[in-house]
C-alpha cells in the first residue's frame, strides 16, 4: 500500500523560506495604515517576511486588483481593502 501526498511541493516550504508579502496600493492613508498594520502584525508573530509596497498602477492591475489597498502575499492576492491588522493575522 503506498501513501499518496496531496500536498505538492510547491506548497510545501522550508523553515528557511522567506514570506513575501506586498501591499499594493497609491500611497494614500488606508495603504500607509495597510502597510504599518502588516509590519505591526509580522513583527508581533514573530515571522521572516519582506515587505514590499507596489504603487505602481501597471504592477497593481496585473494582479487583477482594482481597488486598493491590497494584500499580496507569496504571489497571491489574499485580500483587498483590509481595515485592521487583525485580518492581516
Amino acid at each position: 500500500m503506498s501513501v499518496v501526498s496531496r500536498t505538492t511541493p510547491e506548497k510545501i516550504r522550508k523553515l528557511s523560506d522567506r514570506v513575501v508579502i506586498k501591499v499594493l496600493g497609491s500611497g494614500c492613508a488606508n495603504c500607509k495604515k495597510l502597510e504599518a498594520n502588516v509590519r505591526e502584525a509580522v513583527k508581533e508573530l514573530g515571522l521572516d517576511a519582506a515587505i514590499e509596497k507596489v504603487e505602481d498602477f501597471k504592477d497593481i492591475m496585473a494582479y487583477g486588483v482594482m481597488k486598493t489597498p491590497a494584500l499580496v502575499v507569496d504571489e497571491q492576492v489574499k485580500v483587498a481593502v483590509p481595515r485592521h491588522y487583525w485580518r492581516v493575522k
